[in-house]
């Protein structure tokens, strides 16, 4: 059996700053590497150009992003525009039906069951965002209107204005889906 000596902290000390010196200049000696000042400009260009496309793809990714987003934003709402546009000649038929109903010479009354339906179809489409134009007694406006004649105005006040609507406009959404067919008094 080998007898330990107790050893000196002091002496640990020593031996453990000496071997960090040593080791330290081994790995000075490793890491200095000469470097001339053009490499340096370059190396320091080099990166410059390396972040500049990083940060115009991470812009250019950005907007695709936001385009993608909008695109199908207005897929749904295009969707939606062609069923509200196949339903517009029926909602013409029931506002017919219900004027003919409504006048005091008709035959024909307008039911209840009946009357529960249309206001039931103009409720849903109000909430899809159809809504009818307004147009009778409006000024003309080629943005909204389709003058379909012009017929002399009975007072100077009418002259450019709707006389009569034929067919009413819809919007859906703030966005036109059919333009007023219109009476203009000249």
């Amino acid at each position: 059996m080998m007898n330990k000596k107790p050893q000196d902290p002091e002496l640990d000390e020593t031996l453990e700053d000496a071997l960090e010196e040593k080791v330290a200049s081994e790995n000075e000696e490793e890491i200095s590497v000469d470097i001339t000042d053009t490499e340096l400009e370059e190396k320091k260009q080099e990166l410059g150009e390396l972040k500049d496309k990083y940060l115009r793809l991470q812009a250019e990714f950005d907007n695709f992003r936001k385009r993608s987003m909008k695109e199908k934003l207005e897929f749904m709402v295009t969707a939606a525009q062609d069923t509200m546009t196949v339903l517009l000649p029926v909602l013409d038929d029931f506002d017919r039906a219900k004027k003919n109903a409504e006048d005091e010479n008709s035959a024909e009354p307008f039911s209840e069951g009946v009357m529960l339906v249309y206001d039931k179809l103009h409720k849903n489409l109000a909430q899809k965002g159809l809504k009818a134009m307004e147009s009778t007694g409006e000024e003309f406006d080629p943005e909204l209107h389709e003058a379909i004649t012009e017929i002399p105005a009975p007072n100077e006040e009418m002259k450019g204005k709707v006389m009569d609507t034929v067919e009413k406009g819809y919007f859906l959404k703030d966005k036109i889906i059919r333009h007023a067919k219109v009476v203009v008094g000249k």
